[in-house]
């Protein structure tokens, strides 16, 4: 059975998605860095940030808008989603091993675009930890087919 995929059209201005947790394991650290190459100790070296302001390793910031990435499709029916159109972002709080973190998002806005088989929603999102602390939040823009 395929997943009913939601149009440009369905999608309503002020709806709004809560995910489930998800939690930020050393595991998902340890393979965001091989594969982004980015081992910097804030994220890989324990003994060096047992000093640090934070106490411990934190996730990388793009770990984490990757997973809110994830959470969103959990949160709601797939879009008819053609392309990915832009980000305005802010990491917050550092998010740390054990933390788990959920996504709220709410259409913000709709228009059209100069071909008309498809239009840009425009999604405020934002990433709570388990604390209810707000760790990072934006805006995300998504280019969405309509319905054929």
């Amino acid at each position: 059975m395929t997943e009913q995929r939601r149009y440009f059209d369905e999608i309503a201005l002020g709806e709004e998605y809560e995910s489930p947790g998800r939690t930020v394991t050393e595991a998902d650290i340890v393979m965001f860095a091989g594969l982004s190459g980015d081992y910097n100790v804030l994220h890989t070296d324990a003994e060096f940030m047992k000093q640090s302001i934070f106490g411990e390793r934190i996730a990388h910031g793009l770990l984490c808008l990757a997973i809110q990435s994830g959470l969103f499709s959990r949160a709601t029916a797939p879009y008819a989603t053609l392309a990915f159109g832009g980000l305005r972002w802010k990491f917050k709080v550092p998010v740390k091993i054990g933390d788990t973190i959920r996504l709220k998002a709410k259409v913000t806005g709709k228009k059209d675009l100069s071909k008309p088989d498809r239009g840009l929603i425009t999604l405020q999102r934002t990433v709570l930890n388990q604390r209810d602390e707000v760790v990072q939040q934006g805006e995300t823009d998504l280019i969405v087919e309509k319905r054929p």
